[in-house]
């Protein structure tokens, strides 16, 4: 067995692309093993580019988890996510393309076409929910159609959800990463702010408890953080666009807002490890989603 001591340190960037709803967060908190970036089965739910930090005895791997990227959709917000996708593109170590089983669609052509042209990034691909084929016989001629397209580094099939083959992709990361010292604290999970991953854990609710009934024009700002002796207070408003949207997010009597900060406050809790009060309310601030200023001060164009 080799000696622990006489085995080299590493660390590096790790950047998770593809399409809007492949599994990219999911992915990205199973390898950590804890939720750091929020998920919802609507597509575009992850929007900003979020750091998750994954770190063992001799390594460390920084996780760029990004929004989908995806085409046809020009409002500012559409643009802020997408710039935020395709920055992790370059200066990182490796790149992971994340496709959805064998369902190849234009918007992963898109992807594929901006991946690195350096051989000296190695570009894995990782077909996720392959725990959904019916038909296994057909992932290998997928894997050698994709392979003649590219020359990915390695490709590895996975099923993020269920935690299938994730060792082997982690084993394939570390080997790709260089060898230096840690970027961050051991402990550390994020490079983002407990006020940032309270506001995301709000509009994953929101979006969860919605469906389809509003569209992706809401957000959430923390307009205060108190840390009592007991108790942490904090205050969030969820902005829409229209006030239809306010009325259907508050639901009959206040009751479907009551319910997304119940469930807010119950994931808040455990991320901060104590007891929260949580107060909610509905703000209306027309355009914002299409709004450059209104989205750099939510923290669209640089990390909170």
């Amino acid at each position: 067995m080799t000696d622990q001591l006489d085995t080299p340190t590493r660390c590096g960037m790790v950047s998770i692309v593809g399409r809007p709803n492949v599994g990219k967060s999911t992915l990205m908190n199973h390898l950590i093993g804890q939720k750091v970036s929020i998920t919802s089965r609507k597509p575009q739910t992850t929007r900003h580019r979020i750091h998750g930090i994954h770190t063992r005895d001799h390594y460390q791997i920084v996780f760029a988890d990004t929004p989908g990227i995806h085409t046809g959709q020009e409002r500012a917000l559409n643009r802020a996510m997408n710039d935020a996708a395709v920055s992790t593109l370059s200066g990182v170590d490796v790149v992971c393309m994340m496709v959805d089983g064998l369902k190849w669609t234009p918007g992963d052509e898109h992807v594929l076409s901006l991946l690195p042209t350096n051989p000296e990034v190695p570009v894995l691909l990782i077909i996720n929910k392959v725990d959904n084929l019916e038909d296994k016989g057909e992932l290998l001629p997928y894997i050698e159609s994709l392979s003649a397209r590219y020359p990915f580094d390695a490709v590895i099939p996975v099923s993020a959800l269920k935690e299938q083959n994730l060792e082997q992709l982690e084993k394939a990361l570390v080997e790709r990463l260089p060898e230096g010292d840690f970027w961050y604290d051991e402990d550390q999970l994020t490079d983002r702010s407990l006020r940032f991953m309270a506001a995301e854990i709000i509009r994953e609710k929101v979006v969860r408890q919605l469906g389809q009934e509003v569209p992706h024009q809401v957000s959430v700002e923390v307009e205060l953080w108190e840390d009592g002796p007991r108790v942490t207070d904090i205050s969030a408003a969820i902005l829409v666009e229209r006030r239809g949207q306010k009325k259907i997010l508050i639901g009959d009597k206040g009751e479907r807002i009551k319910q997304i900060g119940t469930q807010a406050r119950e994931d808040i809790e455990r991320l901060i490890d104590r007891r929260v009060m949580l107060n909610l309310w509905v703000k209306i601030k027309a355009g914002w989603s299409d709004d450059a200023r209104a989205l750099r001060s939510l923290g669209y164009d640089e990390p909170r």
